[in-house]
């Protein structure tokens, strides 16, 4: 009598038109591949920024002559799969992407990291700050962190590019949030550079976005190695 129990909740269950969870989709190395790529710029470079922190004596102590100098260029640019991984559903990752208030400053400037995965909010400043989220599809919030503050803990919980971030002591503090439902993403370094890796086989479009110089699109394919061009006024 025991044994038909588990059956007959099954059974009821597959009446009700109850359908098991879609398993996580896993990519083969056998047959996944690397997309690469450059992010290039041509024409005139923007100016140079300089930021005075003459507004927070504690900041400016921070950095030599109390300013910190901002360099345009193709760093610090999202790229990510925006179509071509319809249909699969991915893992969420347990371990916390970081960004840290250091030097009056965040870091790193742009992150990525999937829905639902914990993002970890550090203050490593002897000064306090504030981290205000302000995203479009995602709920917003806004929290103080004291130097003796703990880490704070948050998520997202849809997809959305890109979310802007910023600190409503410290109005130059600025950061973009790029949030997605699948781990194929990556921040270019000071060169330019990229690469998504274990992308499974298909054809995708390959977005790029960068603060200041914009966004572009191109499809591509494992193996393959793109060139995003921005051209300056």
């Amino acid at each position: 009598m025991f044994y038909l129990i588990p059956l007959l909740l099954l059974l009821s269950a597959c009446a009700a038109g109850t359908k098991p969870e879609a398993a996580y989709f896993q990519a083969d190395p056998a047959t996944a591949g690397t997309i690469r790529g450059t992010i290039r710029f041509t024409g005139k470079r923007p100016a140079v920024k300089v930021i005075s922190l003459d507004a927070d004596p504690q900041c400016a102590k921070l950095h030599a002559g109390g300013k910190i100098t901002e360099v345009g260029g193709v760093g610090n640019a999202f790229v990510y799969l925006k179509t071509g991984l319809e249909g699969k559903k991915f893992a969420t990752p347990v371990e916390p992407v970081v960004i840290d208030q250091k030097g009056c400053w965040f870091a790193p400037r742009v992150i990525g990291m999937q829905t639902g995965q914990p993002l970890r909010v550090t203050n490593s400043d002897p000064v306090t700050h504030n981290i205000h989220p302000q995203p479009l599809k995602n709920r917003d919030w806004n929290q103080s962190q004291a130097p003796e503050d703990p880490p704070l803990s948050r998520k997202f919980a849809a997809p959305e590019i890109m979310i802007p971030v910023k600190c409503n002591v410290h109005n130059w503090m600025r950061a973009w949030i790029g949030v997605l439902d699948h781990p194929y993403f990556a921040v270019t370094g000071a060169d330019g550079s990229f690469e998504l890796r274990n992308v499974p086989p298909g054809s995708y479009t390959v977005a790029v976005w960068q603060e200041a110089l914009g966004t572009q699109e191109k499809t591509a394919a494992p193996g393959s190695e793109l060139t995003f061009t921005f051209r300056g006024n």
